[in-house]
């Protein structure tokens, strides 16, 4: 028996077996004529897509739809999909059967339910969708789902409903703002999209074709969306672009301006304590962003700058348009502006032509640079890309062998920096209570999870904190200093 998980944004995860007959129980609130449309999200892939799937439901409250967590429950299923990884449309159509089963269930008892599927393998596929699996209702690119009502209209009436065109309208424009109590359930860190699309082509890449070309948000727009979050108890925000440091705009004197501009701008902005931003371009690291990291103490000392390979050779096959020099050189800057920076990469195995010395190059990079974390896969054509139709494709037992040794070295890494966490005082922005009685979470400057004893009255605060041990994904420590409501235990003194 094979299970799939379908999450809705941010909920806990509801399971379905195939095979195996599906039986849906009316609950006391779909029995009550007058309750709000319920509406089901599941959100593959990158940040983008969960900052998307959040505004598709601010979009439809105004249509009476409200999120649920029980997809038995939705009268709504969005599935936002994301086209980079492996396989991704197979594993969209696999969820879409899924899906269908639920959809059937509930018209056997009169329940209408609509299928729409938005994102990127929806503005590749199109009405490919609609041939393979009749179910679906509507199907959404990323650049129209401000269009959601409509569609959603025009697909009761004619049956059904597409659109995946580019729109010369600004979607930013006609998106609805959150409403204040969603806000603050989705807690005290949020994600702001300042930038869409790639013009970069890099050759083993589909967001230029399922994003389209570079564009950026006004910084009207932009200040307008995070004060907004600010006033309904936000703290934190990361700014989100296919290649956000292409940001582009104008500053308050009409002159251009770029990210290093907007971020020094919105650290105005009262009530933030922590801005970030991913994901970067190595070519668009320019001086004045660089110097930002060492002028702006509410940007967090953590940069996602993706290289790919430690092979020129292989740089140049995936038209990255810069040497692994340039990145060595980079990383230096950086670390210069800022000292106690941790970076983090992506990197791709067995490209077409990679050799094992183009891999231990890229080994050597690793090694050279030192991260804190890094997200590795293994190279998979995709359809329309440059890269699909280059001849000399790596075995998948190679890439596979390159793929594990690459992910021993990364996970070496991630844990010494882990480890040399233990000993030091930090800030940490706490978040939510602990699994356990009288203990917080937070994060720390490094996206890691900090775990301490202490009163839930600290939450929503940034509180300096002794760490005192690691274990493989979280940090544990203590208030450096004496608190209302804290115990001031240590529960935990070493790395696991």
């Amino acid at each position: 028996m094979l299970a799939l998980t379908l999450t809705s944004s941010g909920r806990e995860p509801v399971k379905f077996a195939k095979n195996v007959p599906m039986k849906i129980t009316k609950s006391a609130s779909s029995q009550d004529k007058t309750s709000l449309k319920k509406l089901y999200v599941k959100s593959y892939g990158c940040q983008m897509n969960a900052y998307d799937a959040a505004r598709m439901a601010d979009v439809l409250a105004p249509e009476g739809f409200e999120e649920t967590r029980h997809i038995e429950d939705a009268d709504l299923v969005v599935l936002n999909t994301c086209h980079i990884r492996e396989r991704a449309s197979e594993k969209v159509f696999s969820e879409l059967g899924l899906v269908r089963k639920v959809k059937e269930a509930r018209a056997s008892q009169g329940r209408e339910t609509m299928i729409a599927v938005a994102g990127c393998v929806a503005q590749a596929e199109g009405k490919e969708i609609f041939r393979r699996n009749p179910s679906v209702d509507l199907v959404v690119g990323p650049q129209s789902y401000h269009r959601l009502p409509q569609l959603l209209a025009q697909a009761r009436s004619q049956g059904r409903a597409i659109d995946t065109e580019f729109p010369v309208e600004d979607k930013f424009a006609h998106l609805t703002p959150a409403s204040s109590a969603r806000t603050r359930a989705r807690g005290l860190s949020a994600f702001v999209t300042v930038q869409e699309g790639c013009d970069k082509f890099c050759t083993f890449c589909v967001v230029p074709y399922t994003r389209g070309a570079e564009m950026s948000r006004s910084y009207e727009q932009i200040s307008a969306e995070v004060t907004r979050l600010v006033r309904d108890g936000v703290r934190e925000i990361t700014l989100l672009g296919q290649n956000v440091n292409a940001w582009h705009g104008l500053d308050a004197n009409g002159q251009p301006a770029g990210l290093a501009d907007l971020l020094f701008r919105l650290s105005q902005i009262e009530g933030i304590d922590r801005l970030r931003y991913t994901t970067s371009h190595p070519n668009d690291m320019n001086d004045a962003l660089i110097a930002a990291h060492g002028h702006l103490p509410k940007l967090m000392p953590f940069l996602h700058l993706p290289v790919q390979s430690g092979s020129d050779r292989i740089l140049a096959a995936m038209n990255r348009n810069h040497t692994v020099q340039d990145y060595i050189d980079s990383i230096a800057a950086i670390r210069a502006a800022r000292p106690d920076i941790a970076l983090s990469s992506d990197f791709i195995v067995g490209f077409p032509g990679e050799t094992e010395a183009d891999f231990q190059s890229t080994l050597a990079l690793i090694e050279k640079i030192g991260f804190a974390s890094t997200f590795f896969f293994k190279y998979s054509p995709r359809p329309g890309t440059p890269g699909a139709d280059l001849t000399d494709q790596v075995p998948e037992s190679v890439k596979a062998d390159r793929l594990a040794r690459l992910a021993a070295l990364v996970e070496a890494q991630r844990h010494a920096f882990n480890e040399s966490m233990t000993g030091r005082t930090m800030d940490v922005l706490f978040e939510k209570a602990g699994r356990h009685s009288g203990q917080i979470v937070g994060k720390s400057p490094y996206l890691q999870p900090v775990q301490v004893e202490a009163g839930a009255d600290l939450i929503g605060t940034v509180q300096s904190v002794e760490i005192t041990g690691c274990s493989t994904n979280s940090l544990f420590g203590r208030l450096a200093g004496p608190q209302p409501g804290s115990s001031g235990q240590n529960i935990m003194e070493e790395c696991a």
